[in-house]
């Protein structure tokens, strides 16, 4: 199965790349390797606000950061034209907007990396990550990833 087709069954639609918010580029390539810039978590088109552990669940975190990595996979699609030529995603980093003593930050993060490993499969899904709890993201977001991959 394709990776289109996996997104089809899934009924995900892939986003055009968001317009950047400041002085950076949505991604950069150098040799095999993509890096995608940080992407904020959205609902319904708007900034998903929110700190982890005074407003947000967990569960609510794990939808931002499953719908960062729609948004992610819409610029890696951009990036690199056919997401059939992705050879590893190889390294996500998360930070959650999260109070001091919110603890499940990696928790949170499983959102986006669960269904990357649904999309690109056990073997190139699976990718290294960080994840971490920050006091504030910008605009408020409840979650912000980044990704970088490996393109054949």
């Amino acid at each position: 199965m394709t990776i289109y087709a996996k997104l089809q069954s899934l009924n995900i639609s892939l986003p055009p790349v968001a317009a950047p918010a400041a002085a950076y580029v949505p991604f950069v390539q150098t040799g095999k390797l993509v890096f995608l810039s940080g992407h904020i978590a959205k609902k319904d088109g708007k900034v998903w606000v929110g700190q982890l552990g005074r407003n947000t669940t967990t569960e609510e975190g794990q939808a931002a950061a499953r719908a960062v990595a729609i948004d992610l996979m819409g610029t890696l699609h951009a990036a690199v034209g056919d997401l059939n030529r992705v050879k590893r995603i190889v390294k996500v980093m998360s930070l959650v907007n999260s109070t001091a003593d919110f603890t499940e930050q990696h928790l949170v993060t499983n959102g986006c990396s669960e269904l990357l490993g649904a999309v690109f499969g056990p073997t190139v899904g699976a990718h290294a990550r960080s994840a971490f709890g920050v006091a504030q993201i910008p605009l408020g977001a409840c979650v912000e990833i980044e990704l970088i991959a490996e393109v054949a």
